[in-house]
């Protein structure tokens, strides 16, 4: 499901609201998100998942061209962790 995809099943779910105002929503909560991360903060939606960054050491790699060793800095990356009940719904037991 795209963005756009999931502020027309929101529309569609609240009439009373207008699409610009769902817009608004969905990018403000999306923009709160990467905000606390950016700030190094971790982000919890109880039921669904946290959001926290995982912090990568530096290394040496390969460039696949080439074949020539490069270094690589430390880094941060976003991590999302599914929470139980997500988990639950999306475990389909045959």
């Amino acid at each position: 499901m795209t963005k756009s995809e999931l502020m027309e099943k929101l529309s569609a779910k609240q009439p009373t609201l207008s699409a610009k105002e769902i817009e608004n929503m969905v990018k403000d909560i999306l923009e709160f998100i990467s905000q606390s991360l950016e700030n190094g903060d971790r982000v919890e939606v109880r039921g669904f998942g946290s959001f926290s960054l995982h912090h990568r050491q530096p290394r040496l790699g390969r460039n696949p061209k080439t074949g020539d060793s490069v270094n690589l800095s430390a880094k941060s990356v976003p991590y999302f962790k599914a929470g139980k009940e997500l988990k639950a719904r999306v475990d389909v037991q045959a």
